[in-house]
């Protein structure tokens, strides 16, 4: 035994595992010199015999500048598993190969990124170790061995003479959990004392490479899409108010089309092709143009602007809540080859808040937008907004089934369905884990506003306003209205939502105290209830002039209302669990989840019904490996079955 190390507390109470192992072990190594392997890295034989010139690079000084961290160039060997591997092989290039190449030669921005750097090990063991273990702040962790090794004067550069092998993410799921948990962690960097120290440190130049090259891509990324709600809320607001009308009446709008050509060219650049730009001439100058010029078509016909615009969804929600609320967690990612099915409930649990919520309620903007506003409907600027936007609620609706194997085969689609409905109906509790149970997954998205401070909570609830805005402004549009302005036809729209509400707490009632040991009682009322509301209806057609459109109107204005009353009640959750009221919150939500999951499970259902959807997805999405994986997997399925009811 040569040393015992005595903790301070146990070892899952301190920090982070990873840090928590890396710091612990240093002490354990020998030599001047500590290289740095993920679980998903490889090495080859030639490259090993470079070692001994990249570590002659500790000898080079910089500038009177000690070199403490030589980044190292990776090579992703999982490319060929699926299409999304693909993806991310270039993606990984324009970041390692291309990004690092520059933030370290010459804008002297690269820092630690998780990678296979090599350390120099005297510098860091007296300086607090290779990585920061803090629980929350340090989600990221390697990223903040370059902000204090660069902090303490340190220099850090980058080496392309030699490589190791890296295996990256290939599902879809797999993808989401670590840009995550990567937005997560830019979210506590921002929040950081060390990004602080570093911003002060740096002059003007520097500190905005280092900006744009850490949080500040997150940055943009949530400003993207908050943009995007400002400009369709905008939309809403002047149609809904009639400024809309107004500026159609105006004849010098009209006769202005330079604004609009200038919008709808701009519109082709926001199709994210100057993003791609950097990956096309690094492949131009590997492989040649033609190859760079053929891998951006096909990864344009396999979809990858699609998965992109989902990935952008993903890193603004985790970065916006983190910034908001704080209690980053981290997010343990399966480093397996994983070819297989994910079901409905799994996606939903993992999507349903980051982008089907976001992209429904895009739908809906787009809805009010397109039946109640007239301008620009015959211009190439509502045509550029119409679709972009349209683009942007499909990519987030439907991506995690698009690039979900065997997602539209029948068999499969049935089996989630069973699968969601069984999900949705089990009870939660002490020890039932989200992925058994609506109510405990429930329970844990909400987990945040917990910790959350009183800022956050009440940023939250102005949020939750604006959805408040659709039956504000559509319930003046409905004819039972008869063009009145007055407050009285608002205040008449809230009467109606809250006996919508008393009606739907009174069945939830009846479900819960007649609905097992008296269901004729619990039809009776139901049937009650049902005839009480057809004679409401009947009165308000014959008496009242209410019309077909004020119906579907009505169901536009004030979806809406109760999922912002579900919202404010997630954050005002104590005082509601005080007041006994809870459960009819939670109740009306799953409602709401019934809702959303019939929604977005249609499309897929419907083609589920034609077989060829289904290969065309494994054939063109996913390579011969993949698809030749999917088959065993079936084929072992299939034996497995045989054996257990053998």
């Amino acid at each position: 035994e040569i040393y015992r190390i005595k903790l301070p507390g146990p070892p899952t109470e301190i920090g982070e595992g990873k840090p928590e192992n890396q710091n612990h072990a240093i002490i354990f190594t020998r030599g001047e010199a500590l290289q740095t392997i993920d679980i998903n890295q490889d090495n080859y034989y030639e490259e090993a015999f470079k070692m001994r010139n990249v570590l002659e690079e500790f000898q080079k000084g910089h500038s009177g500048q000690q070199k403490t961290i030589l980044g190292i160039k990776e090579h992703i060997f999982t490319q060929s598993i699926s299409s999304l591997g693909w993806f991310m092989l270039n993606q990984e290039t324009s970041f390692v190969t291309i990004g690092q190449r520059i933030l370290a030669n010459s804008l002297r921005v690269r820092f630690h990124y998780g990678h296979s750097d090599i350390f120099d090990r005297i510098f860091h063991i007296t300086r607090g170790g290779i990585s920061k273990a803090s629980k929350v702040i340090n989600l990221s962790e390697d990223i903040y061995a370059g902000f204090n090794s660069t902090l303490r004067q340190g220099f850090i550069t980058h080496h392309e003479y030699i490589q190791v092998g890296k295996g990256r993410d290939v599902g879809m799921n797999q993808i989401s959990l670590f840009e995550a948990k990567v937005a997560n962690g830019n979210g506590e960097q921002t929040l950081s004392r060390d990004v602080y120290r570093l911003g002060q440190q740096f002059d003007f130049y520097r500190m905005l490479s280092f900006y744009f090259t850490t949080v500040g891509f997150y940055f943009s990324s949530m400003i993207t899409v908050l943009i995007v709600y400002v400009f369709l809320y905008g939309r809403l607001y002047m149609v809904l108010s009639g400024v809309d009308r107004e500026i159609l009446k105006n004849p010098n709008i009209h006769q202005d089309k330079v604004l609009e050509e200038v919008l709808a060219t701009q519109s082709v650049v926001q199709l994210g092709l100057l993003l791609m730009l950097p990956m096309v001439m690094e492949i131009g100058l590997e492989k040649g143009f033609r190859t760079a010029l053929a891998d951006f078509i096909i990864m344009q016909l396999q979809l990858a602007s699609v998965f992109f615009t989902f990935q952008l969804g993903t890193k603004a929600h985790y970065y916006a809540r983190t910034l908001l609320h704080g209690g980053a967690k981290y997010r343990p990612i399966d480093c397996g080859f994983v070819v297989f099915h994910a079901k409905f409930a799994d996606n939903y649990t993992m999507y349903s808040r980051s982008h089907f919520v976001k992209g429904l309620e895009i739908l809906i903007l787009l809805i009010v937008y397109e039946v109640y506003g007239k301008s620009y409907h015959n211009s190439h600027l509502y045509l550029f907004i119409t679709i972009s936007m349209l683009f942007l609620a499909a990519s987030w609706l439907f991506v995690p089934f698009l690039f979900n194997p065997s997602a539209f085969a029948w068999q499969k689609a049935v089996d989630d369905w069973t699968d969601w409905k069984r999900w949705m109906g089990n009870h939660g509790g002490i020890g039932i884990s989200c992925d058994k149970s609506w109510e405990s997954w429930l329970g844990e998205e909400n987990e945040h506003l917990k910790h959350s401070n009183i800022r956050g909570k009440i940023l939250k609830i102005i949020l939750a306003f604006r959805f408040f805005m659709y039956q504000y402004g559509i319930v003046y549009h409905m004819d039972i209205t008869h063009h009145r302005k007055d407050l009285l036809v608002f205040g008449f729209s809230w009467a109606v939502l809250i006996i919508i509400l008393i009606v739907l707490k009174m069945v939830s009632m009846g479900r819960q105290r007649f609905g097992s040991n008296f269901s004729l009682k619990f039809h009776i009322l139901k049937a009650l209830l049902f005839l009480d509301f057809l004679s409401v209806i009947t009165v308000l057609f014959v008496i009242y002039g209410l019309t077909i459109s004020d119906f579907f109107a009505a169901i536009i204005a004030f979806m809406p209302s109760g999922w912002a009353i579900i919202l404010i009640a997630q954050v005002c959750n104590a005082c509601l669990k005080g007041a006994k009221q809870w459960d009819s919150v939670k109740e009306l939500s799953k409602a709401y989840e019934y809702v959303m999951g019939f929604i977005i499970f249609l499309p897929m259902a419907i083609l589920s019904w034609f077989p060829l959807v289904s290969k065309f997805q494994t054939r063109w999405l996913f390579n011969q490996a993949f698809s030749r994986g999917l088959q065993i997997s079936m084929i072992l399925a299939g034996k497995k079955d045989i054996y257990q009811s053998g």
